[in-house]
Parts: structure tokens; C-alpha cells; sequence
């Protein structure tokens, strides 16, 4: 099962998982309109996968996603 968030929910979930991180919604937005992270959109809201997100901040940027 995907585990898909919306930027403040995935930004809020990697804060409560490293209470020091410094990854903030804005920085998630911002890989996400880079093309850096992939999204979906439902509606207004994108929607991220969390595992990518996170394989892309453990330093796995090729995670074997294709836009």
C-alpha cells in the first residue's frame, strides 16, 4: 500500500519521526516543482509518496521512480 501524503502531512510526518530535521514543507514543495520528488495531484493538493521521499533524502536519489 502506497503511503501518500500532501506536502504539510508528509513534512509533519518526517518531523515527528526526526523531531530535529530540517526538511520543511517548503523545501518538500520546492523538490516537488523542481521535478526532483514525483507527485500526483487530487484535485488542488499533490500527493507524495512517502517511501519515495524518503529513499530521495537517504541519499538513494535514483530510487527507480520514472516521471
Amino acid at each position: 500500500m502506497l503511503r501518500m501524503r500532501t506536502i504539510p502531512e508528509a513534512a509533519a510526518e518526517l518531523k515527528a519521526n526526526d523531531p530535529q530535521t530540517a526538511v520543511t514543507p517548503y523545501a518538500i514543495r520546492q523538490m516537488v516543482l523542481s521535478g526532483t520528488i514525483p507527485c500526483i495531484y487530487a484535485g488542488k493538493k499533490r500527493l507524495i509518496n512517502m517511501d519515495i521521499l524518503e529513499r530521495f533524502l537517504n541519499g538513494q536519489e535514483n530510487s527507480g521512480v520514472k516521471m
